[in-house]
């Protein structure tokens, strides 16, 4: 097909170039994690990137967070130390590292045999190229859709496959300093009016209202998209996203103006457009940032971190309608190229991984609860069932870069850039946007 040869051809010069800057046999990349691994860490003597045999030992090798280090590095050493026909070896990234490792190991057929992703048009490449292992009959052999929740699965379900291994579904909401909010007599807003009031009343107070940072695109966003919930509505943001509807109309053009306003008004970081997304938590937890828009697994990281939950709250951003949550799902998808008994180990490697004995000793290192059918709430974690119940209640919608193909995820993110830094104007931002997906649909 035309666009899958487009692609190729640019993922042949994205390879040579991470190999430029990488120098790192086997590239990695990865999306939000610690921004300190370059290009990614092996654990062992040698990462390959395709598993192998050694005698009657089957070899895999998993890309995986760099944040999950502390827990897989061992639950890894106590499956290769129980399993003398198997060994698994994994290397690390960070958020967005791993994307770009993902997509230069495509190019070059060298994928690992499982690797950490998304859902969306993240995951759905690897699916819609054939590079992933169709889970599909196996999935029916071994009773999934009885180990698994049915949104999970259908999640997974990309480029006409059964694509990937679920191993958790995620919401966002806005998470608050209880304390901070109290201090200044703010209540949590339930209308858009009262939450513009907050950040005003926070930033009068020398508290800057949203912790967020530009690089990359994808935390910013997260505001951005809430701002064009706010200002479509849902049945028209969704066919904006599905592109039955022009991201060039009004909508469009008054989020990115609010969006704007906001930047002006310093209600963001100062510098955030070239910040890491990896540090927004920073300001939050030493108290110089009241609001971070996060997922359930911003429990587990305050839990990490030592600080008090008790002063972490979540409400639903003030968008109007039902205040829908945005969504995703993330995965495991194992290599097409994988033999039966590869695949085995890697099935074998997940289901020991994501095993209630390991989540329970690790249940900060993983994003709770888990996409089973029996699935129980985390210890220690409050918010993630009222993230829940409220997603549940409220409905949610694809986050955006999920929604997107990623060259249309690419232009918003530039248009962001240029809006905050006073290049791009919110009329020229919404036609560059629409631009994009023009130039998508016709190739």
């Amino acid at each position: 097909m035309k666009s899958k040869k487009i692609i190729s051809l640019l993922l042949v010069s994205a390879m040579l170039a991470a190999t430029v800057l990488s120098g790192c046999s086997g590239g990695g990349s990865g999306a939000g994690t610690d921004a300190g691994t370059e290009a990614g860490t092996a654990k062992g003597s040698e990462a390959k990137q395709n598993g192998a045999s050694s005698g009657d030992s089957t070899e895999v090798t998993f890309w995986t967070l760099n944040t999950r280090q502390n827990a897989v590095d061992p639950i890894v050493e106590e499956f290769n130390a129980a399993h003398d026909d198997m060994k698994v070896t994994v290397a690390y990234y960070d958020t967005d590292g791993i994307k770009d490792a993902c997509k230069v190991a495509a190019s070059s057929k060298t994928l690992p045999n499982m690797w950490f992703n998304w859902g969306g048009s993240l995951g759905g490449f690897y699916a819609e190229n054939g590079l992933t292992y169709d889970m599909t009959e196996y999935a029916g052999e071994h009773k999934w859709n009885e180990t698994f929740s049915e949104g999970a699965l259908t999640l997974c379900e990309l480029g006409g496959q059964l694509s990937g291994y679920p191993t958790s579904y995620n919401v966002l909401d806005v998470y608050y300093r209880k304390d901070i909010f109290e201090k200044y007599n703010i209540a949590v807003p339930s209308t858009f009016e009262e939450f513009e009031q907050a950040c005003a009343v926070l930033k009068e107070n020398g508290i800057t209202p949203i912790s967020t940072a530009g690089l990359n695109g994808w935390h910013v966003m997260r505001f951005v998209e809430l701002l064009i919930e706010h200002y479509a509505g849902a049945e028209e943001h969704d066919k904006m996203n599905t592109f039955e509807s022009s991201y060039d109309n009004d909508a469009a053009v008054q989020a990115l103006t609010k969006y704007k306003e906001f930047c002006d008004k310093g209600y963001f970081p100062e510098g955030f457009v070239t910040a890491d997304p990896n540090d927004t938590q920073m300001a939050v937890f030493s108290g110089t940032a009241a609001m971070d828009i996060q997922g359930q697994w911003y429990d587990g990281k305050i839990v990490q971190e030592e600080q008090d939950i008790n002063l972490y709250g979540t409400f639903p951003f003030p968008s109007g309608g039902t205040n829908r949550l945005s969504a995703f799902v993330e995965m495991t998808q194992f290599n097409a190229d994988n033999t039966d008994a590869q695949l085995n180990a890697c099935v074998e490697f997940m289901d020991y991984y994501y095993s209630k004995e390991n989540t329970d000793k690790y249940a900060e290192y993983y994003n709770l609860p888990l996409p089973k059918a029996d699935a129980e709430m985390p210890e220690g974690q409050p918010n993630v069932p009222i993230m829940l119940e409220t997603a549940e209640k409220n409905g949610t919608f694809t986050i955006t870069d999920q929604a997107f193909p990623t060259e249309i995820a690419d232009a918003l993110f530039d248009v962001q850039d240029g809006i905050a830094n006073g290049q791009t104007s919110p009329e020229d931002g919404a036609k560059k946007i629409q631009e994009a997906i023009d130039a998508y649909n016709n190739k």
